[in-house]
């Protein structure tokens, strides 16, 4: 089983990229998705987050926004948070990856925000980045609800440039120039990496 990893920053269109490669059959493994269960109602990382950050808990689950309040900005804050998402994460990957390989699955994504600051990149066996201008980006998260200036600088800063990433990645995917070249780029990543897991576009 061939593992993909696909990442992207903030607003570049990884989410709709995800969308795309489970319309096209392929196991996608959401961490964002995983991450909400964890902090929603009964989810594992409640409690935990809840001692961390007192008063960000809400009818049994975590009050996204009022937890986003106290660790944006604040990397103390931010890397209490991320010791205890983080490895729940990875054990949550680690069983997703596990029935896949039961299921016999070909091929596998990973979509991972902070693929490489995690330095997750490692564990996959080529990596993808969907990217977009810098002017579409920031059009796109600000027409998102809450979101402020602020906040995206903060969300920014936690994350790695969008050149460095696309430096890195095995395969590059543009989200700005319509859906059709971005269905386009992605079934011809997936061709590319069945056939050789080392060639990049």
């Amino acid at each position: 089983m061939k593992i993909l990893g696909l990442t992207g920053s903030v607003g570049m269109g990884k989410s709709t990229a995800a969308a795309m490669l489970r319309q096209m059959g392929v196991p996608v493994y959401d961490a964002d998705a995983a991450v909400h269960r964890m902090m929603g109602k009964g989810g594992i990382a409640v409690a935990r987050v809840a001692a961390a950050f007192p008063g960000v808990a809400k009818d049994g689950a975590i009050d996204r926004r009022a937890l986003g309040k106290r660790v944006f900005g604040d990397d103390a804050a931010m890397t209490r948070l991320e010791a205890i998402i983080h490895p729940l994460v990875r054990q949550d990957e680690s069983r997703f990856l596990a029935a896949m390989r039961r299921r016999r699955a070909k091929l596998v994504v990973m979509d991972v925000p902070l693929l490489f600051e995690s330095g997750r990149q490692h564990r996959y066996d080529a990596t993808l980045v969907v990217t977009a201008p810098d002017f579409l980006q920031r059009a796109r998260v600000l027409a998102r609800p809450g979101m402020t200036e602020a906040t995206l600088a903060a969300i920014k800063a936690r994350q790695m440039p969008d050149a460095e990433k696309r430096r890195r990645a095995d395969f590059i995917v543009p989200s700005g120039l319509g859906r059709a070249l971005t269905w386009r780029r992605l079934r011809q990543v997936l061709r590319r990496f069945l056939m050789d897991k080392e060639s990049r576009i």
